[in-house]
């Protein structure tokens, strides 16, 4: 049975904010099929693989295209697993294998490199370090270096594409949600960040891989794209996105960013907050097994009321909310930063937990930013595609 889904897409066009088509990699079908004939053919794809309302793998399966091995990210083929639940393997009509690249291992092992010529990879990023299609992307192209399988990234619009914000990544803190020495918010497409990887040399022994990029017709850093397809279970539209790279945070921390509700990272509470007026509840759901607090009352912040326009207004981080909530638990709350040092992780520094008990104001945690964002700036500019 092939993949199905209700897209906001009815032909290979999207529609931007300003009334031009935006056309991503995978659509281009010139650009990439006809090279494709003939060869060992392996695909990193997920549910937002869709051309139009045809999955990538069906399109190709049904024009001749050899696929060998599927290749699923966290949260699976489907999209459907939660976040950090381990991905099973399988197979998709019946003889296409899939491989999960979120288990027991998060890089394609090389018995399935060894049967491949080309991996196709089109996958919708959202631009934040933490997401880990980026880091999927790193291992992929570190396995096909080594094998010498060529890479094709069809290339996305990156809805957070419009800005760069946030502390850089101290190798210290390396790990799946974090593996390079960029800023949270990096402002790169899927695309232009795998330049990055390959001329940075951030391949394991500096390896590169045989890049190549179907760019996005029709697109800028600017451009306001709405995905047409939720890129995960907990991100289910535009403004969840929007405020992703700046909720996520409170996943070191004690507080809940929505999870077990359909107002995931549009929302945020603990039970010992004040009443402000808005409470949720917390359930286990299929999107978010065992979510924080489950099961309890939260009285929180709703941030429904903002707009995805206002947000890009504002071109930058909010760390308000973490300020705020940090300021109201603390002395109730030992754990507010989680034991774990989860907040190490995904700020990629100790700092920022340093910085907030330490008492410094929004402003001078962001001054502490700068030095660095300016000289990643500089190294963002040698892979751009786009203006």
């Amino acid at each position: 049975m092939m993949i199905t889904t209700i897209c906001a897409v009815s032909s290979c066009q999207a529609q931007s904010d300003s009334g031009h088509r935006v056309i991503p990699g995978a659509y281009q079908l010139e650009k990439y099929t006809d090279h494709l004939r003939g060869q060992r053919v392996g695909v990193v794809v997920n549910h937002t693989s869709f051309v139009g309302d045809t999955h990538l793998v069906d399109l190709l399966d049904s024009i001749g295209i050899d696929i060998r091995f599927i290749f699923a990210p966290e949260h699976g083929f489907l999209g459907t697993a939660y976040n950090g639940e381990k991905v099973a393997d399988g197979v998709y009509l019946d003889r296409i294998p899939i491989r999960s690249l979120y288990g027991s291992s998060k890089k394609p092992v090389a018995k399935d490199m060894q049967e491949l010529d080309v991996i196709l990879f089109d996958i919708q990023d959202v631009g934040a370090r933490f997401y880990t299609y980026i880091s999927t992307l790193h291992y992929v192209m570190e396995a096909a270096a080594e094998h010498d399988v060529e890479v094709i990234i069809l290339d996305r619009p990156n809805p957070n594409g419009h800005y760069i914000d946030g502390p850089v990544l101290d190798p210290e803190y390396t790990s799946f949600v974090g593996m390079h020495p960029v800023p949270v918010v990096y402002g790169m497409t899927i695309g232009e960040y795998g330049r990055m990887i390959n001329g940075e040399n951030w391949l394991f022994q500096g390896k590169k891989a045989a890049l190549t990029v179907v760019p996005i017709r029709g697109y800028d850093h600017q451009t306001l794209y709405s995905l047409p397809i939720a890129p995960s279970p907990n991100l289910p539209n535009d403004l969840s996105i929007a405020l992703y790279p700046s909720l996520c945070f409170f996943e070191g921390t004690s507080v809940s960013a929505g999870r077990g509700t359909d107002m995931q990272f549009q929302v945020y509470g603990h039970p010992d907050f004040s009443d402000r007026g808005f409470s949720y509840t917390p359930r286990s759901m299929s999107s978010s097994k065992y979510p924080k607090h489950q099961d309890r009352l939260c009285h929180g912040v709703d941030l429904r009321t903002r707009t995805v326009e206002q947000l890009r207004g504002q071109g930058r981080l909010d760390l308000s909310h973490l300020l705020r909530a940090y300021s109201e638990l603390a002395l109730r709350d030992d754990n507010f930063f989680l034991k774990s040092g989860f907040i190490h992780k995904l700020a990629g520094t100790d700092r920022l937990q340093h910085q907030i008990e330490s008492g410094l104001t929004e402003e001078e945690i962001r001054a502490s930013w700068q030095a660095e964002l300016a000289k990643f700036r500089t190294v963002r500019s040698k892979y751009l595609l786009y203006p």
